[in-house]
């Protein structure tokens, strides 16, 4: 069966001195960098905000990063402003290897609309149209990012695996993780630990 791994927004603002920083988010690229080539099909995401974006704890006068306010009706967590399109921050890891990457998929381009996931847009056609049915993912964060990509790749019918191993949390209240984890698992994927 041919596998896909989606690599999740391994960005510069996600890394260590970044704007928006996953706790040890930069021990994932030597690990994505050995098994890209084993895989059939690459891909990548990245957040790709307008400086505006919606998510921003800045676009909300008054509000700071991490407050929770409700939008749309729906709870949105407000984040520093990170991975502004066309920015540095936005940009890869200098260290995650190109050569392997089939597919870049940029997230989050809408100013009024937070996309977590890999799966906005027409990522499900293009893998089932080549002829994936089973994807491996991991990535930053595990606990947002990862998770929705996760959870929409099981909607989708994807047979789907999580990289535990390769996934690195923000863990913004304790057990986020933990949580994260265990409803992915029960959406359908299977966790792989090693």
């Amino acid at each position: 069966m041919k596998r896909a791994l989606i690599v999740v927004d391994v960005q510069n603002d996600f890394c260590p001195g970044g704007a928006l920083a996953v706790p040890r988010g930069d021990e994932t690229v030597p690990i994505f960098n050995r098994l890209m080539p084993s895989y059939d099909f690459v891909v990548v995401t990245q957040d790709w905000h307008p400086p505006d974006h919606i998510s921003f704890a800045a676009s909300h006068p008054g509000r700071k990063p991490f407050e929770t306010i409700l939008i749309n009706g729906r709870p949105q967590t407000l984040w520093p402003v990170h991975c502004v399109r066309d920015t540095s921050g936005a940009g890869l890891h200098p260290a995650l290897r190109r050569d392997a990457i089939g597919r870049y998929e940029k997230k989050g381009i809408e100013p009024e609309t937070e996309s977590y996931s890999a799966f906005s847009g027409s990522l499900a056609a293009q893998l089932r149209s080549e002829g994936f049915r089973a994807l491996d993912i991991g990535g930053l964060a595990t606990d947002y990012c990862v998770r929705a990509t996760v959870l929409d790749a099981c909607a989708a019918g994807f047979t789907t695996r999580v990289l535990v191993y390769a996934c690195r949390g923000i863990e913004a209240a304790p057990g986020d993780i933990a949580r994260a984890l265990e409803e992915m698992r029960a959406g359908g994927a299977v966790l792989v630990h090693a």
